[in-house]
């Protein structure tokens, strides 16, 4: 199969926006006599405009030939799939092998046949993620229709959609990620294998469902990602009792803090809020509901031991007959951060600012959640810069005291995320 070459005059590729270690790593593995090129998100990106997170390489070099290239700068990782990964700093650039072999099969266990750019672009996912751009001629490299369908905001696998996402389910979440993320229209054939092989989600990988429910909360689309996740039917067979939440009527509210979430990561870019608060946007209301059942609707105002005791239910509740489960050490903060907040906006509406709340380790995470409350109810605005001001004197006094603290970030005023919608 002859590929469409699109060259820099056919494109609008802002070539600056390529990162400078990826294209060293590149030029390492040309200079070495490989054909490398960035692939998958990175390219499809930088067609849409946007800055890439990521920029990951494939080439002929194959993962034990890269270590030698890059030494101790590299590790190989994986079984299952075979990567490099070339270690910046904190920045890892990811590297894989061109992939070939049967594109027809079931459940892959094993993908570490190596083989030719044309074959690995036929072994992904959607035709958005199937280009290849190589910056030493600036050209994309499309083997699979990726250009057009980006331009005509389709979302199309690549190959037979129902065989593809029995191959590897978390496709089906990933179809449903770029839906959320970018409004493409999914074609009428993936629609109906979406609705056919949503069963199959069961025999994928619980840790990769996990992590892609995560980057889904850190995206800005969450809203509309968890939205599209309940209607397919996938969440049910996900996470049960949050699909049954979701079905009564104050799922609004938990729509209303992903939405803030969301406002907020657009404006923080590459730095999303902490995966503890993002996690307590989708357990807070869950939380709340539970309160009023067992405690407000019956004029009970419970204690600070009751209402640990029910966050802990509602974790619990949330968790069983959880498919994919989060670390243990996320939902353990997620749980102090619940549970702060009636520290901080006590049921009693007494105020209380006891300096010990201070010294509690996840403070500061609790503090930023109680912005995303009153972002949204704008009665806890008072209340929440009280706290701030507070917690920055503490920080003062603890500096001086040569204590090491972290103020939470600024992350984005309040005034600045107004008009939360809910798509």
């Amino acid at each position: 199969m002859q590929p469409k070459v699109y060259s820099v005059t056919e494109h609008d590729i802002d070539h600056k926006l390529v990162d400078t270690d990826a294209l060293y790593v590149l030029e390492r593995l040309r200079e070495a006599g490989f054909t490398a090129y960035l692939v998958g998100g990175s390219v499809r990106d930088l067609l849409l405009k946007k800055t890439p997170k990521d920029f990951d390489i494939s080439t002929s070099a194959q993962p034990e030939e890269i270590k030698h290239l890059f030494q101790r700068q590299c590790i190989l990782i994986g079984r299952r799939f075979r990567l490099a990964h070339i270690r910046f700093g904190h920045k890892i650039i990811e590297v894989s092998t061109f992939r070939s072999g049967d594109n027809e099969s079931d459940l892959i266990l094993q993908d570490n046949k190596w083989g030719s750019p044309e074959e690995d672009v036929l072994r992904r996912d959607f035709t958005i993620n199937g280009l290849f751009y190589d910056p030493s001629t600036k050209s994309v490299i499309d083997y699979v229709g990726g250009w057009d369908d980006i331009h005509t905001n389709t979302l199309r696998t690549i190959g037979d959609p129902e065989i593809r996402f029995k191959q590897d389910p978390v496709r089906m979440i990933r179809l449903l990620k770029f839906r959320a993320r970018f409004g493409f229209n999914i074609t009428q054939e993936a629609k109906k294998a979406l609705v056919k092989c949503k069963d199959e989600i069961l025999k994928s990988s619980p840790a990769r469902v996990t992590e892609e429910i995560l980057r889904m909360l850190e995206s800005g689309a969450s809203a509309s990602f968890f939205r599209l996740l309940a209607d397919s039917g996938i969440l049910a067979l996900l996470y049960p009792a949050l699909s049954q939440f979701m079905k009564g009527e104050n799922a609004k509210s938990l729509y209303l803090y992903l939405a803030c979430a969301d406002k907020i990561n657009h404006n923080l870019g590459k730095k999303p809020l902490d995966r503890p608060i993002l996690l307590a946007c989708l357990l807070f209301p869950m939380f709340v509901d539970a309160m009023h059942k067992n405690f407000t609707s019956q004029n009970q105002i419970p204690h600070m031991g009751e209402i640990i005791m029910q966050t802990g239910s509602t974790v619990k509740e949330f968790e069983t007959g959880a498919f994919a489960r989060f670390p243990r050490r996320l939902v353990a903060i997620t749980t102090s951060v619940i549970s702060t907040q009636y520290r901080l906006t006590p049921l009693t509406g007494r105020k209380n600012h006891h300096p010990k709340v201070f010294r509690y380790k996840d403070f500061a995470d609790a503090l930023v959640f109680l912005k995303i409350r009153a972002i949204i109810q704008k009665e806890l605005i008072e209340t929440y810069t009280t706290w701030k001001s507070l917690y920055r004197q503490h920080l003062r006094h603890g500096d001086r005291r040569g204590h090491r603290h972290h103020f939470p970030p600024p992350h984005v005023r309040i005034s600045h995320v107004a008009n939360i919608a809910i798509t």
